[in-house]
């Protein structure tokens, strides 16, 4: 079995290793702009046209790439993200996988590929002499379903951090996750339970930002497949159970030049942080509004970012403070690092990753400082505190940040014209088709009125 990234195999490594494996089944993988994991199953006798980048879509059938004509496209397959599924999933025996980039016809980078985009982000800022790292934080829920799937009793259970599931199925389920995964070659800091009944974190380990991305979405897919075969649903929506902590995506970040030395240690510095760690801090702070779309695109991000559930709502950064949008772990030498604390597991990963490579990038470039640290706890402040400090606040709903989005030149320059028009447009539907909705708190609140 290939379980490491770094490793790039030939083809004919490839192919021995499915007919060593008895290999059946290909699954060609990619996501759309809305975050969505693509799956085109293909026999495994078709190899060589896989390998050889003749397998073509239409293009028009899938959200955001193109919606009203047709548009022939082409998978290229990662061979660097080959790997077989683990022989314990009963319904993905025998099959293997590859991450796909999608191309035009005549083999150009398709604009509007995510992950072809973040290969973009990710050439320019290493031409630049700068590379980006990330070890996610994913928090999710794994709920109880019955014979039809259906989710049970979502807020019956009274455990939070670190407590011990109260079903040996559960925790079977929660082992069967982490093995897997292991045996698919991921580093995994923790597994833990979180705050909330039913929720869980899990942290993957570092790597640069497109294998992390890569990461985020098998680790997903993964999850959702076991926890089925278990009788669980795991959900990675941000806010599922009201009066519940939501689930974040909590990204511990770091800049290294392009031979990997960290970039944001000063050991002259009375916090241990170089000035190109404060310019990142300040130009994320600056940028964060204009992001917060691609960080947090569903209308239900913004129920988890509210007070009193330990999100982040304020726009600062601190050392020690975990209610700040960013905080500076403990860390120093070659593991200083920012945690960024707002984004969700909505988002999709090669977008977020590529405003936050954009962002850093500009504002090391243009020296951007970063205000004063706020070292107190921001949700035992007042209204009065709030405002005698100028503390800015991340945007309430979608459409607000859709506004500051579509003013993003950031955002606009990370994504380019294709990816950010699709996006914009995507979003403001989703938005107006919410607005229309009549839901079950106001027809209990005001039916009888």
């Amino acid at each position: 079995m290939v379980s490491d990234n770094e490793v790039m195999l030939s083809d004919q490594e490839i192919k021995n290793i499915i007919l060593t494996k008895n290999i059946k089944t290909i699954f060609l993988q990619f996501i759309d702009i809305n975050g969505k994991i693509k799956t085109l199953n293909m026999p495994a006798k078709q190899i060589d046209d896989i390998l050889q980048n003749k397998v073509m879509f239409d293009g028009s059938s899938i959200s955001g790439f193109r919606v009203n004509e047709t548009m022939d496209l082409r998978i290229y397959p990662d061979k660097s993200t080959f790997l077989i599924f683990p022989f314990d999933f009963s319904n993905l025996r025998n099959s293997a996988r590859f991450i796909c980039d999608i191309h035009n016809s005549d083999g150009t980078p398709f604009d509007g590929c995510p992950r072809s985009n973040l290969k973009r982000i990710i050439k320019s800022s290493a031409d630049a002499g700068y590379k980006m790292n990330i070890g996610p934080e994913l928090e999710f829920f794994l709920f109880r379903t019955d014979e039809n799937n259906n989710i049970l009793n979502i807020a019956a259970e009274s455990t939070g951090y670190y407590d011990l599931n109260r079903s040996n199925k559960y925790d079977e389920a929660l082992i069967n996750i982490l093995v897997s995964l292991q045996k698919m070659g991921f580093e995994i800091d923790a597994l833990h339970h979180e705050g909330a009944p039913f929720q869980h974190e899990i942290d993957l380990g570092y790597d640069d930002i497109l294998k992390t991305a890569d990461n985020i979405i098998t680790f997903k897919f993964i999850t959702k497949i076991i926890a089925d075969n278990f009788g669980f649903k795991a959900s990675f929506m941000p806010k599922p159970v009201y009066g519940q902590n939501g689930s974040g995506l909590h990204l511990n970040i770091s800049i290294t030049d392009v031979e990997g030395n960290n970039l944001f240690f000063d050991d002259s510095d009375a916090n241990k942080l170089s000035e190109t760690a404060y310019n990142t801090i300040g130009s994320l702070l600056k940028n964060i509004k204009g992001i917060t779309a691609v960080l947090n695109p569903a209308i239900n991000s913004y129920k988890r970012l509210v007070k009193d559930y330990e999100a982040p709502i304020y726009i600062v950064w601190s050392i020690v403070t975990r209610s700040a949008l960013i905080r500076i772990p403990a860390k120093r030498g070659n593991s200083t690092r920012l945690e960024l604390r707002s984004a969700d597991c909505a988002t999709n990963p090669y977008l977020a990753f590529a405003v936050l490579m954009q962002a850093c990038v500009d504002g090391i470039r243009k020296n951007v400082e970063p205000p004063v640290p706020v070292e107190k706890n921001l949700f035992l402040l007042s209204g009065n505190e709030i405002r005698q400090r100028k503390i800015k606040s991340l945007p309430r709903n979608l459409f607000t940040a859709l506004e500051e989005f579509e003013k993003s030149m950031v955002s606009r320059v990370a994504l380019g014209d294709y990816i950010f028009n699709e996006f914009l447009s995507s979003k403001r539907i989703e938005w107006n088709e919410y607005r229309k909705q009549v839901t079950p708190w106001e027809l209990e609140k005001y039916l009888d009125v």
